[in-house]
């Protein structure tokens, strides 16, 4: 591990730069684990052990490194990933000059890889309809993951972010979740009628007393006292639902949580929304980010035309 090394100049500024992160930042744990394994890989790559020893060479083998770079599964790693790397180098490099005031190279110098314009995966009507149809909401646990599904579909949350819920959260009277995205900003996100009633159905079912939103074992979870925090759903457990009911329901697309997320902008869109609003649902930083959903949406545009414009 980085804390381990310290004696390591780069290893001790990196250590350095995530204490920042978590003080100064209040960046989250899932921010922090992503820039940990990030800057490993760099000091794993790069051969560089000193913040000084930077340089556009060594930021070339780097970028080299990343191309020949292979997963545990042996999969290379996609544009996007080596440039979410070179973007947390570019952050550090900031770091150690803005904070630290240290003669280093400058990050605006570490040029990212020319990526194409990023497509979305989206489900449309039926396929979406199959899917949140495919739990059977007869058992306790078809109740829960079909309020998982209807969920994800209706505010468009983020996987971490759904996980995330309390109970409390959820005020069923404006129909309205509070929920904190990245960042640790606070965006307000909307349950639908169909969300609401599943979520209902769901809940109402519940014996127990604790306080996460979606749980296991609900039998052992009746006897328990709050919070509950051992009770909550895992991320992989949440994702493992989504692939569940997606196979079930015939979907060949293999959709995850993301892509609920995806479906759920890509309907405002397509159903008259403008992207600032899209992008505040969302809880996107940049409006740059909302902008990849304009190609799905496009066809929608080729058909105003032929519809609209004189012959």
């Amino acid at each position: 591990m980085i804390d381990s090394q310290a004696s390591n100049p780069l290893r001790a500024a990196i250590k350095r730069y995530l204490e920042f992160l978590r003080a100064e930042q209040n960046k989250s744990p899932l921010t922090i684990s992503a820039y940990t394994q990030s800057l490993q890989l760099l000091c794993q790559l790069s051969g560089v052990t000193d913040p000084h020893l930077v340089t556009k060479q060594t930021i070339r083998v780097y970028k080299s490194a990343l191309h020949e770079y292979r997963t545990k599964r042996g999969s290379e790693l996609s544009i996007r990933t080596k440039n979410h790397h070179l973007t947390i180098l570019r952050a550090f490099l900031r770091y150690l000059l803005q904070e630290e005031e240290l003669d280093v190279y400058p990050p605006d110098r570490v040029s990212r890889f020319k990526e194409e314009q990023r497509k979305v995966k989206v489900l449309f009507h039926d396929d979406l309809e199959r899917l949140l149809a495919a739990p059977d909401t007869s058992t306790r646990t078809g109740k829960r993951d079909s309020a998982i599904l209807h969920l994800f579909f209706s505010t468009g949350l983020r996987l971490a972010e759904l996980r995330s819920l309390n109970r409390k959260d959820v005020n069923f009277d404006t129909r309205e979740i509070s929920v904190r995205g990245k960042r640790g900003k606070v965006r307000v996100v909307f349950v639908s009628d169909r969300a609401a009633d599943a979520l209902r159905l769901y809940l109402d079912g519940r014996v127990d007393h604790l306080s996460p939103l979606f749980i296991r074992n609900p039998e052992r979870a009746g006897l328990a006292m709050p919070p509950g925090e051992e009770f909550r759903l895992s991320r992989i457990s949440i994702y493992g639902i989504v692939k569940k009911y997606a196979l079930a329901a015939g979907i060949v697309t293999d959709p995850s949580p993301h892509t609920l997320r995806h479906s759920f902008a890509t309907d405002l869109l397509m159903n008259g929304a403008d992207l600032r609003s899209v992008q505040e649902m969302l809880g996107h930083k940049d409006l740059s980010t909302t902008q990849i959903y304009t190609h799905v949406t496009n066809p929608q545009l080729k058909e105003v035309h032929r519809k609209f414009h004189g012959k």
